[in-house]
């Protein structure tokens, strides 16, 4: 795999913020990041912060304000989080309506706060992107066409796309070498080892590449079940997985019967065993469909965009999610082990 360097400190417009900004619009004058040395940022959520904390390395440590259990998109901050963040060097997030919270927070940390380093870990992967059949309400669509976005200098709205790149440990690579080209860039003196130890950090995701191509050479089965929102396009075009959902892949979509019940006829057909489900959403799907079909059981995977108490505990980051949550997972669904 080549993974470039890229220039990712965004500056400009951003989305106003409701809420944040108001208590930010008095602080322009305080001390911020900076002050005494780069040592210290904010990344929007689970993976993003140990990404950040690994090319960090020992010259700065990063914080994720998303609770243990929780996703970081659909969260909403409390009112403090963006002074927090304007006291630290760095916010590195995914610039994605699916994160809105975050966007809006990088924008006024753009606007009002010049020493803190902004982010966007998906700079300069627009054309890998996948399209995202989301389904909003037609107040929340109405709500968003009338909003400046960024994005609408540049391009489609980032919403209409998937914004779980993470999962493939190809696109991930590249997302790492964005957070270090942007530390680099942030503190020059120690960009040389921001980007040794994201060299370091490609190989292990090189490793993961690996098992999940072992998996699609090696499969027995052509397709598996996911009984829930599906998170994992990006590993289904990266290796020509298939994976068939009742659900789709938004998570607020409920299956109907009829959904449920083609579903059920797919697994008996396809002879499937193991029927995955999201480790952070309910299992009582994956377990319905288990007891009314030839399944024997219901296997987690995890979408690693957040850790579970057990999972912190045990001292996971993403690499333990994918290695020791995920590809077992896949390995049994496509029966390639």
């Amino acid at each position: 795999m080549t993974h470039s360097r890229r220039s990712v400190l965004r500056r400009g417009a951003g989305l106003a913020v409701a809420g944040t900004a108001a208590s930010l619009a008095g602080c322009s004058g305080t001390t911020n990041g900076g002050s005494g040395g780069f040592d210290a940022g904010y990344a929007a959520f689970f993976t993003l912060n140990d990404w950040a904390n690994q090319v960090a390395g020992d010259h700065a440590s990063f914080e994720d304000p998303v609770d243990v259990g929780q996703l970081g998109h659909g969260w909403t901050p409390d009112g403090n989080l963006a002074v927090d963040v304007a006291s630290t060097d760095a916010f590195v997030y995914l610039d994605s309506s699916e994160f809105s919270w975050a966007q809006d927070l990088a924008a006024t940390l753009e606007d009002d706060y010049d020493t803190v380093a902004v982010i966007d870990g998906l700079a300069g992967l627009e054309e890998d992107l996948l399209e995202w059949d989301h389904s909003h309400d037609e107040e929340e669509e109405d709500a968003h066409d009338d909003e400046d976005s960024p994005d609408d200098e540049d391009g489609p709205d980032r919403g209409q796309y998937d914004p779980h790149v993470w999962v493939d440990p190809v696109l991930a690579a590249d997302v790492v070498d964005t957070i270090a080209a942007g530390l680099g860039e942030a503190d020059p003196d120690n960009a040389d080892d921001y980007a040794d130890n994201a060299a370091a950090y490609a190989e292990d995701l090189d490793a993961i590449d690996d098992a999940f191509e072992s998996i699609a050479e090696n499969a027995e089965r052509g397709v598996a079940v996911m009984a829930g929102h599906n998170s994992f396009q990006y590993l289904e075009a990266r290796y020509g997985f298939r994976l068939h959902s009742p659900v789709g892949v938004s998570p607020q979509n409920e299956p109907t019967q009829s959904e449920i019940a083609d579903t059920i006829e797919l697994v008996n057909t396809e002879g499937i065993d193991a029927v995955l489900y999201d480790r952070f959403e309910s299992p009582r799907l994956a377990e319905s469909i288990v007891e009314n079909s030839d399944a024997t059981e219901a296997v987690p995977v995890t979408p690693a965009g957040g850790t579970t108490r057990e999972w912190n505990d045990a001292g996971y980051g993403y690499l333990e999610q994918m290695t020791e949550i995920n590809v077992p997972a896949f390995e049994r669904a496509f029966d390639a082990q």
